[in-house]
């Protein structure tokens, strides 16, 4: 006999599984099935029979009669009221009748509790009949929790050339949202299953009903794994919808929100259904607190489009109860976070399980942290700014307690002294005694500054910086080396190609610019060309000509490209990303201008921060865009507005779906390119696809920027502490200061001397640095200062020992460093502007391409501990020559293709030699001789990649020693030049 391969056996393996190989599930017929009141009546009867045994004969459920249909009507109701989750978890009140129509988990040792729990019925039907009409329309499997139905099964067999798509396409078009079984809130959710992959959807609306996945992810992307012991996708039966699994889930996840709508005041009710990746890392983080108790960290790397809202509110929840050898591991759930819809969605995440008003509070000011702690508030939210700086106010009392501590957005929340101050307020170790000497007080704020025994941090980010890796990662040996990795991720592969998130590389449109200068004076005075090249360079990109050339692109691009082609159903709205406000006000009124003269019906909205001076009178967003700053997020959602032209507001954190194209005028690398770009991923059933046009930036950047955050990013080393022995010794070689006056200067702060008394000491340093150190030597003592105060403030938190003469050190050159002056430069370019002029600009849209990410993990250096370095020398030259050099640069080589050289020269070279590894690690720790070295090597690497297709500059570069010295110097000045911008 050959094996059955159809659907039906599917069905039968699923069901076999759940009822007869220990699943705990009971067998259902369909014709126990009430239609009418979307019941299995059999099992709601046994259930209340067995639990309530009174109620069950009031309610005569044996008889087909006014009682029995009374009561179905009533229950009917409820759920069409309440939903099933809600009237399974508090029950229903009938006449003189209150009902439970489910028991949850007991508690461990109550024996009564477990009874309870073992007498419900969690039961599985074949072939459901559910239709209320003769068609009889039957689901292939139907879940339900004491005759209530729960859940609703599709199945199909991928090797019958059936797929879930083929099973979301069903539900979309033969399963009628109007019949009672499907309506709103009558079940969970309603899975989409065949052997490779599990789709689930909450509310099915027809066409317009949104699946999304259920996979455990498979190489850090979408599927799931190969299975050894069966088919892919029996997680789904076997770990997910056990009876505690599903018992687990209504208790702590499942939930309807009813949200608001500000605009109309209308509410709309949205049923929420854990997705795989969230149920995993939730209930894996509780299970290792139970297993572990409190003082550990944990690092959880979820993209964006990855939940983590509720993720986070699901597991501060949670924690609350959670408990390590019979006793509570958490005093309190302290929710650290800037984003006011986090604060929104815990609370309403808390609401569906206990009264929020005793549970959750928010800690504005530090008395509201002290009293949440004092009347016992088990989640206490709090912002990144407010929490470092209100710890002074916790009482000695509290700081024995326990605390779990979630980060939201820990890349940008968790600086070092930002964890000092929050570790010192929170530590018992932190409490100040009476009569302590200098020498305790120092012991005492070593030890608090450490993470703390008393409390488990949790940080939720996408983009995790090496500080935040190496804090609150996972550290494991390889290659000889403590690397640190997240404890849970999901990734930004995972989220694009399951589609909680769009790819928005996959558009991205360079645009170059191309421009020719001339001499507008007799004369011709030297500029520092460094300088002069840079200037001249903003000076053509921010002229009033190439700004409305770049307005009229934008514009027209929108219209023809996303209007026209009815993006997001022709909702589709842009963002124009500028760097200064000046330069987004002047794009305002640019963008503004060509709309009206296109006779365009759509409206632009400028943002920035303060009331900056804009052709000498002070001007708002409010001013400029006629309404307050405050309605800007709602406002852009409503026409006539689809442009959002942005001067740094609205880059990081802003989630608008609508959200399709992005216009770059604005240079981006690392994390904030990923940060901004990213503002376009948010999903939307009508969105397909986003676009990126970029005025100002290499694809080249761009995809390295977004490598080390497309799969799991990780840790290469830790840091090495040892560079905080060497940064001391250079600083004490310079003998700005003495030992003697650090020890006095610390001992007079610690006592709480007054101003008077520690101005003296700072001065006396001040002075030597001013006076005996030339202006090289004054810029590598600032510079090391600064990097021995950000490496200790960073490593003294996670570092097992302590150091006194670190932590003076700290405190002294904290206050030391405001005092020292940088020292003055002069500025050789100024007035080269003045005799200049623009003789022709060019923009030229490149092909549109989709930038591949490496499928692989990331790893990222170690906190970077050097500093220091020299004042630059001027490079002075003839106006004439830097005109000719600019132009031959930008606009007047005889080549045979000139715009592909020029942009050769001008941008991707030096991006592409900036990138390289060796480059990069020399300019970190070696000097500029030996950088050089590497530059010119990694240069020469560089080059040799254009052989195959620029043969004509390849051979320049090697048979002209002129022209490969001019392109040498002019890429070193640039990429080096650069890298001491970003280490300064």
């Amino acid at each position: 006999m050959s094996t059955d391969l159809s659907e039906k056996a599917l069905e039968t393996l699923i069901v076999d599984y759940m009822t007869y190989s220990g699943g705990g599930w009971l067998v259902g017929e369909p014709k126990d099935y009430e239609r009418e009141y979307a019941v299995d009546l059999a099992h709601l009867a046994m259930f209340l029979r067995a639990t309530q045994p009174e109620v069950a004969e009031a309610l005569d459920l044996d008889h087909d009669g006014p009682t029995r249909r009374k009561f179905l009507a009533r229950l009917q109701g409820e759920i069409t009221k309440r939903g099933v989750i809600d009237v399974l978890r508090k029950g229903i009140k009938h006449g003189p009748h209150a009902l439970d129509l489910f028991y949850g988990t007991p508690s461990p040792g109550n024996a009564k509790a477990a009874a309870r729990y073992a007498d419900n019925h969690f039961s599985v039907t074949r072939q459901l009949r559910y239709s209320r009409d003769e068609t009889q329309l039957a689901l292939d499997l139907g879940l339900f929790i004491n005759g209530l139905p729960v859940a609703s099964f599709e199945l199909k067999n991928s090797l019958t050339k059936q797929t879930a798509e083929d099973a979301v396409e069903q539900y979309k078009r033969d399963r009628d949202p109007k019949e009672l079984l499907f309506q709103f809130g009558r079940c969970m959710a309603h899975f989409a299953v065949d052997d490779q992959v599990v789709r689930f959807c909450t509310e099915l609306k027809g066409k317009a009903s949104w699946f999304l996945p259920f996979d455990q992810g498979y190489q850090d992307g979408a599927g799931n794994p190969p299975n050894p012991h069966g088919i892919k996708t029996d997680y789904l039966w076997k770990r997910i919808l056990t009876p505690v699994g599903l018992t687990n889930i209504i208790e702590n996840y499942a939930q309807i929100v009813a949200e608001k709508d500000p605009k109309t005041g209308k509410k709309k009710s949205r049923q929420i259904y854990p997705r795989y990746h969230q149920l995993d890392v939730v209930r894996k983080l509780l299970a290792d607190g139970a297993a572990r108790g409190t003082g550990h960290r944990y690092l959880i790397q979820h993209s964006a489009g990855s939940g983590k809202s509720n993720s986070l509110a699901w597991l501060a929840h949670q924690l609350i109860g959670l408990e390590h050898d019979g006793k509570r591991v958490f005093d309190s759930i302290i929710v650290v976070t800037d984003r006011v819809i986090l604060d929104k969605q815990i609370r309403d995440t808390i609401k569906q399980f206990v009264q929020v008003g005793s549970t959750v509070t928010h800690a504005d000011h530090s008395h509201d942290l002290r009293e949440a702690i004092e009347g016992g508030k088990k989640i206490i939210i709090t912002t990144v700014q407010k929490f470092p700086f209100i710890y002074q106010a916790i009482g000695d009392s509290h700081r024995g307690n326990t605390f779990a501590i979630i980060i939201d957005e820990a890349h940008s929340s968790q600086g070092g002294q930002a964890t000092s101050r929050m570790s010192q307020a929170l530590s018992e170790r932190g409490a100040r005694e009476d009569g302590e000497t200098p020498e305790d007080a120092i012991n005492r704020i070593m030890a608090s500054r450490k993470m703390l025994p008393n409390a488990s941090y949790y940080a939720f980010t996408a983009t995790p910086k090496n500080k935040t890796l190496e804090t609150f990662g996972e550290p494991y040996q390889a290659e000889g080396k403590t690397k640190h990795r997240p404890f849970h991720s999901y990734t930004m592969k995972q989220a694009i190609q399951e589609g909680f998130i769009l790819d928005v590389l996959a558009n991205y449109t360079p645009i170059n610019s191309y421009y020719r200068l001339v001499k507008t004076v007799e004369a011709d005075p030297e500029f520092d060309t460094r300088k002069a090249n840079k200037k001249l360079r903003r000076y053509v990109e921010n002229n009033d000509h190439a700004l409305r050339l770049k307005a009229e692109i934008i514009v027209d691009h929108f219209h023809d490209h996303v209007l026209a082609m009815n993006k997001i159903g022709g909702k589709a709205r842009a963002m124009v990303v500028t760097s200064s406000i000046e330069h987004a006000i002047r794009y305002h009124f640019a963008i503004t201008n060509y709309l009206n003269e296109r006779k365009s019906p759509y409206r632009d909205i400028v943002a920035f921060s303060g009331e900056p001076e804009y052709k000498k009178v002070k001007v708002s967003e409010a001013k400029l865009n006629g309404f307050p700053s405050r309605e800007i997020a709602d406002k852009i959602q409503e026409d006539p507005y689809r442009f959002l032209v942005c001067a740094d507001k609205f880059q990081t954190g802003y989630d608008e779906p609508l959200l399709h194209t992005m216009y770059v005028d604005k240079p981006l690398s690392g994390i904030k390119a990923v940060q901004t770009l990213s503002r376009l991923n948010r999903a939307h059933p009508q969105k397909h696809d986003v676009m990126v046009l970029d005025f100002a930036n290499n694809p080249d950047v761009i995809q390295d920027a977004f490598e080390d955050y497309y799969r799991t990013t990780l840790l290469s080393e830790e840091t090495d502490p040892n560079k905080l022995h060497d940064l001391k010794a250079d600083l004490d070689a310079y003998q700005v200061y003495e030992q003697q006056q650090i020890n006095d200067f610390v001992e007079l702060y610690l006592t709480n001397a007054s101003r008077e008394q520690l101005g003296p000491i700072l001065d006396a340093c001040a002075a030597t640095y001013t006076g005996q150190l030339d202006e090289d030597c004054q810029v590598d003592f600032k510079g090391k200062a600064k990097a021995f105060v950000r490496t200790y403030s960073f490593l003294a938190a996670i570092l097992p020992y302590t150091n006194a003469e670190w932590e003076k050190a700290s405190i002294f050159l904290n206050f030391l460093i405001p005092k020292l002056p940088a020292p003055e430069e002069e500025d050789l370019s100024r007035g080269i502007l003045e005799t200049v002029d623009m003789d022709s600009y060019r923009v030229e849209k490149q092909a549109t391409m989709n930038i591949a990410l490496a499928d692989e993990d990331a790893e990222i250096g170690p906190v970077p501990t050097s500093g220091g370095g020299r004042m630059p020398e001027p490079e002075l030259d003839l106006l004439s020559n830097i005109v000719k050099t600019f132009n031959d640069q930008w606009g007047n080589i005889q080549w045979t293709d000139e715009d592909r050289v020029r942009q050769l020269i001008s941008e991707d070279i030096p991006a592409r030699v900036a990138a390289d590894g060796a480059y990069r690690n020399a300019m970190k720790n070696n000097d500029k001789q030996n950088a050089r070295i590497e530059h010119d090597k990694a240069l020469a690497r560089v080059m040799t990649a254009f052989l195959k297709d620029d043969t004509e500059l390849f051979k320049q570069f090697s048979d002209n020693e002129s022209f490969k010295k001019w392109l040498s110097d002019s890429i070193f000045a640039v990429t080096y030049e650069e890298s001491g911008k970003r280490s300064a």
